[in-house]
């Protein structure tokens, strides 16, 4: 099985180190280099072959998004930083995934395997599903781990300790799970928090107002401390 070679670009060494020893513990990862600027990633990638880049965003002379940016033909893209804010352009920028320092390694785990489901396509017969198509998450309801097809969530609903899982044509799913920690298994999958009690898929939304989301006949408010984000991810 061929590794994925992998390249850390981050300004701070802790840093850096912590992600080298959450790569060295991962048998399909292989780390080629460490930097600590955009400058130096950009001499290092014009010789030697990255597959997936861990980016820091907030770095001296050039942030990780202006690198990013700038990059013609850029490897898959990790995110990590220690601030909340800058998850909008990673949304944009289709990143894989966007970590927050200091990143676990349950985190790290979970986004290599995000990684590993949009590089590796799958087979029906003679058709190759896209990234797209193909994504699912794993929940834990009654002993066992359930399958979901994010294409056919509308969205999801916290109610006390549990969350309710709406699909489109098919059984609610409740478990007992965090909204939040979905809400993170959720990253990169095109979902968007709108409300404490509420995250929705963005492509079963049919219209939206100051106040709510409507997918459908379905309204769901959204909450005033998520108006701004909502707005700047649902307005581009």
């Amino acid at each position: 099985m061929n590794k994925t070679r992998c390249l850390i670009v981050d300004d701070e060494p802790l840093a850096r180190k912590l992600l080298q020893g959450h790569a060295g513990q991962m048998d399909t990862l292989e780390l080629v280099g460490e930097c600590s600027n955009a400058i130096k990633a950009s001499e290092l990638l014009r010789t030697t072959e990255v597959d997936l880049l861990f980016l820091d965003i907030k770095m001296p002379q050039i942030t990780g998004i202006d690198f990013l940016k700038m990059l013609r033909n850029p490897p898959s893209v990790i995110f990590t930083t220690a601030y909340r804010e800058y998850a909008l352009e990673g949304f944009e920028l289709d990143v894989i995934d966007y970590l927050l320092k200091p990143v676990t390694f349950d985190r790290f785990f979970k986004a290599i395997e995000k990684y590993h489901l949009r590089m590796t396509p799958k087979e029906t017969g003679s058709k190759i599903l896209s990234p797209q198509e193909e994504e699912f998450i794993y929940i834990k309801t009654g002993g066992k781990y359930h399958k979901l097809d994010t294409n056919a969530i509308m969205f999801i609903e916290s109610v006390k300790d549990y969350i309710v899982v709406h699909r489109a044509g098919q059984e609610k799913l409740s478990a007992k799970y965090k909204i939040g920690d979905l809400e993170e298994d959720l990253k990169g999958k095109k979902f968007l928090r709108i409300h404490r009690s509420f995250i929705v898929n963005l492509k079963k939304i049919t219209a939206f107002t100051l106040q709510d989301v409507e997918l459908g006949a379905v309204e769901l408010p959204i909450g005033n401390s998520y108006k701004e984000y909502v707005f700047k991810v649902l307005q581009k």
